[in-house]
């Protein structure tokens, strides 16, 4: 029903969510004053056919801008 949509997956590991997690919310499910926290102690369930994956642990902000933007102008959401 939803048209002109693509998903795209931040894959990133939790070492690495932890690290750039500004507010200490992973530290704070860490110590048990969050309960449910996805990745902690609820599960992740990581998309099953995003369009495009973008590794955020191992790539640059650009490099992974740049994938998002080629697979726009693949599928002629952008002029190249």
């Amino acid at each position: 029903m939803i048209k002109d949509f693509i998903e795209i997956y931040a894959d990133a590991p939790l070492e690495v969510c932890e690290e750039r997690d500004p507010k200490g919310l992973y530290a704070k499910a860490r110590a048990g004053e969050i309960k449910g926290f996805t990745g902690i102690d609820d599960p992740y369930e990581p998309p099953e056919n995003a369009e495009v994956v973008c590794k955020t642990g191992d790539e640059t902000v650009e490099e992974s801008a740049q994938k998002v933007i080629d697979k726009l102008i693949e599928l002629k959401y952008l002029e190249a």
